[in-house]
């Protein structure tokens, strides 16, 4: 399926507003979000039906040629193979006419796109962790939602939004700003989801948006920001004046109330799958109080995080930030909770679409292994080692003492000067050759653990102090350049 590519001149956004649903409204909704669920577990079983059918065939010793044969899970042939179902299948013969067509077309999409990852991870041809199979959906645990693509899809008046077979609703908030963009011609609507998010619904409608440019601040200042967990963001720019955002901590601050509320919900009779015991509604009431102490944490890191980027991209022509390893500082205990709760992927992830789309500013990646911290600001001379916990830096060249971060963001601040043009990432291994790192550090893993005690024949015995005072000694900033 091809993917879906705006006009130029045009993003695609998404409006996200507040439901006021009424009581068979409300029934309504769940009642689409259901079939959603039905109809891609029925996709996930007819699939897997033949898979277990040729593994059985094969058992028996049945040829290749005479097996089952495969059953396709693009969303055509789903949609083809569920209409002939569903008028006969005693699970939805009874009831698929009390929904739109959009609900199960919901549910089937979703499972095409499952089995799409799950094949494309089998092969290597899917960036991140492998993907199993698909699995069923269960009804108590499955999000509730639904997407609409075609029908009637609009915006009413300033409180009123109206859906496919769901009719006029009343939503929370004002719709007034998308509004007045449809009626101008500067966006276009081109698919409404609802979901259920704790207690409450809520729709998202997906519009392709006529966005103009805006010119920044300071187009001629590049910023650096060093991320923390200390302080959240350490901003200099590249006149010198440095800025920093405290570390909010939301979720600190909301501790005593979760322990509270966990508290309540560890006294009730929780569900448990051995004995395939029901929660009871005092649990669920529980759960629920916890569960809206998490949401406005959430919120409030979303705002945060948004009022910063915002801020940020509007006000500087460069920025450049750190391309940070945060599955792996995740794993460090006593740092992985205020780590997670800066959200260093989301600023990141703001920042590049922010500076992309409305205000066209460079955004550079400086790279992973590029010593930000270790370098002096002032001469340029890098430290071989630098300890988490030593938070100020002072040079041994010139002298130079200066908080750990503030050193940080002035050298990636600088290091806009210095980034080839078009690349997009400091440091990029295509503009110049490869050569060894400060400490001989390169970014392969080594496979094989190396042996404590060298034997004869081998390379690194009677060498590794001379290498170890090589690789000990400062580099000079000229020197580190020439290592990109």
């Amino acid at each position: 399926m091809k993917k879906f590519k705006p006009q130029p001149g045009f993003v695609v956004q998404a409006y996200r507003f507040a439901l006021d649903p009424t009581a068979s409204q409300e029934r309504m909704l769940r009642s689409h979000c259901g079939a959603a669920r039905a109809a891609y577990n029925w996709a996930v079983g007819w699939v897997e039906a033949s898979w277990w059918q040729r593994r059985a065939e094969g058992s028996y010793g049945v040829g290749e040629a005479e097996l089952t044969e495969w059953r396709p899970w693009s969303l055509p042939a789903l949609r083809k193979a569920f209409n002939q179902a569903k008028h006969t299948d005693p699970r939805f013969a009874g009831w698929w006419e009390e929904n739109s067509k959009e609900a199960y077309s919901t549910g089937l999409a979703n499972a095409a796109a499952a089995f799409d990852n799950y094949a494309k991870s089998k092969r290597g041809k899917r960036r991140g962790r492998a993907m199993g199979a698909p699995r069923f959906k269960s009804k108590r645990k499955a999000r509730l939602s639904c997407r609409f693509t075609t029908g009637t899809i609009r915006v009413d008046t300033d409180r009123h939004v109206t859906l496919p077979r769901l009719g006029t609703i009343r939503t929370h908030e004002p719709t007034g700003g998308l509004r007045a963009r449809v009626r101008a011609g500067t966006a276009r609507i081109l698919s409404a989801t609802v979901r259920h998010e704790r207690g409450r619904w809520f729709v998202s409608f997906q519009a392709e948006v006529k966005r103009d440019l805006k010119r920044v601040a300071r187009p001629d200042v590049a910023v650096g920001i060093d991320l923390g967990v200390k302080t959240l963001a350490v901003m200099a720019d590249s006149p010198g004046e440095i800025r920093t955002a405290p570390h909010p901590g939301h979720y600190d601050a909301a501790r005593r109330q979760l322990r509270r509320a966990s508290r309540v919900v560890s006294r009730r009779q929780g569900p448990d799958r051995r004995t395939r015991r029901q929660s009871s509604r005092r649990w669920e009431k529980a759960n629920a109080a916890r569960d809206r102490i998490h949401h406005r944490v959430t919120n409030l890191r979303k705002d945060g995080l948004h009022k910063l980027t915002t801020a940020v991209a509007a006000e500087y022509g460069t920025v450049v930030i750190e391309d940070l390893n945060v599955a792996g500082m995740l794993k460090n205990r006593r740092l992985a909770r205020r780590i997670a709760d800066a959200g260093f992927g989301e600023i990141r992830r703001q920042l590049d679409y922010k500076a992309r789309q409305r205000h066209a500013t460079r955004t550079i990646v400086a790279n992973r292994w590029y010593p930000s911290s270790k370098t002096c600001s002032g001469c340029g001379a890098v430290k071989a080692k630098l300890r988490l916990h030593v938070r100020t830096y002072a040079c041994d060249v010139c002298g130079l003492v200066i908080d750990r971060d503030d050193n940080a963001a002035l050298n990636l601040a600088a290091l806009a000067a210095a980034c080839t043009a078009g690349t997009g990432v400091a440091g990029d291994q295509d503009t110049v050759p490869a050569v060894s790192k400060p400490r001989g550090a390169d970014q392969k893993t080594r496979t094989t653990r190396t042996r404590r005690k060298a034997s004869a024949g081998r390379a690194g015995g009677a060498t590794l102090p001379q290498q170890r005072q090589e690789e000990a000694r400062d580099r000079t900033q000229a020197e580190l350049l020439t290592l990109w």
